[in-house]
C-alpha cells in the first residue's frame, strides 16, 4: 500500500449489503476510503460478501443479524483488530448494532443507533436505553489518547438546521427532544461532530426518503455522524458526502459520509535482539 498523507473515514447505511453490493463496490472503486463503517447490513454472518470486498483489498470485520441491522468495518489494504462486538451495559441485547475496532493507528466504533418510531412506545425506550448506554461508553472512549472515530447511522438530527423542513416530522423519533437531549450530551463531553465543524453554515444531508421525491427536492435529513475525541479532532483535514451514490438506481436512502484525518504513521518497535 502507498503511504498515507492522511486517513479517509467514511460512515454508510447500505440498507441491506446483497441488494446493494454493486453500489458499494462501485463507491470503494471511485473514492477508496481507507476505512468504511457500514450499517444495517440485514444479513446473517454467512452470507457476509465478503470475497468480494477482499477482492477490492478490503479486510472486513462485521456483526450480522438475519432481516435487520448488521454492522461492518471494511479496511483497506489492512486487517482490523476487533475490540468488542457488544455495546457493554445489557447482556440481553441481541441487536447488531455495534462494533469495535483498532485500525491505522485509530480505535474505530461503528453503531447503527435504534430509530425509535413510532414513538412513544417500547421502540422508542429501546432507543433511549441504548442511547444512554452508548454516552456511558462514550465517556470512557473519550479519554483515549487513541484517536477515536465513532462513526454511524445515529438516527438523531440534532438540530433544525439538519433537516429541510422540521415540521413534516416533529412526532418522529429522529427529532424528539429526548433524542437530541442525548446527542448534544455527546458534545458537552467533547466529541467533536465533524461535519458541523468543517461546515457550521451549511445545510447538509446524509439521507432522503423514498416518499414524495425527497431525493429529487433535495428534502434530506443529517442522520450519518462521526463524532471524534479531542486526539481525532485535531487532525480533521476535510469532510463531506458523496451524493452522487444516492442518485445511482435504485440506491440505499443515505449516502456515503466521510472525514479526512492527518495520518500520523505508528513507530515501529524495535527488533528484539537475539540472544548470543
Amino acid at each position: 500500500m502507498p503511504r498515507r498523507s492522511t486517513l479517509s473515514i467514511a460512515t454508510f447505511n447500505v440498507n441491506g449489503i446483497r441488494s446493494r453490493l454493486p453500489h458499494l463496490i462501485t463507491w470503494l472503486r471511485e473514492e477508496k476510503p481507507d476505512i468504511a463503517c457500514l450499517q444495517e447490513l440485514k444479513s446473517v454472518d454467512q452470507g457476509f460478501p465478503r470475497s468480494d470486498l477482499e477482492a477490492e483489498g478490503y479486510h472486513a470485520r462485521w456483526v450480522g443479524q438475519a432481516s435487520w441491522n448488521g454492522v461492518a468495518v471494511l479496511v483497506r489494504g489492512e486487517e482490523s483488530s476487533e475490540v468488542r462486538r457488544v455495546l457493554p451495559g445489557d447482556p440481553s441485547d441481541s441487536h447488531a448494532r455495534y462494533l469495535e475496532v483498532d485500525a491505522l493507528g485509530l480505535r474505530v466504533v461503528c453503531i447503527y443507533l435504534p430509530n425509535g418510531n413510532p414513538q412513544p412506545g417500547p421502540k422508542f425506550d429501546y432507543k433511549l436505553k441504548w442511547f444512554d448506554r452508548f454516552n456511558r461508553h462514550a465517556k470512557k472512549l473519550f479519554a483515549l489518547d487513541t484517536p477515536v472515530v465513532m462513526a454511524g447511522d445515529y438516527n438523531v438530527v440534532p438540530t433544525d438546521f439538519d433537516i429541510y423542513n422540521p415540521r413534516s416530522w416533529l412526532k418522529d423519533a429522529l427529532l424528539q427532544p429526548e433524542s437530541r437531549e442525548r446527542y448534544a450530551k455527546l458534545l458537552k463531553m467533547g466529541w467533536v461532530d465533524a461535519i458541523r465543524e468543517l461546515y457550521p453554515e451549511e445545510q447538509i444531508y446524509t439521507f432522503w426518503d423514498y416518499f414524495r421525491q425527497h431525493w429529487e427536492r433535495d428534502a434530506g435529513l443529517r442522520i450519518d455522524h462521526l463524532l471524534l475525541n479531542e486526539a481525532a479532532a485535531k487532525r480533521l483535514k476535510e469532510g463531506g458526502v458523496d451524493r452522487w451514490v444516492r442518485g445511482l438506481p435504485k440506491p440505499s436512502d443515505h449516502a456515503p459520509t466521510w472525514v479526512k484525518l492527518k495520518h500520523v504513521a505508528m513507530a515501529k518497535k524495535p527488533a528484539k535482539k537475539s540472544a548470543k
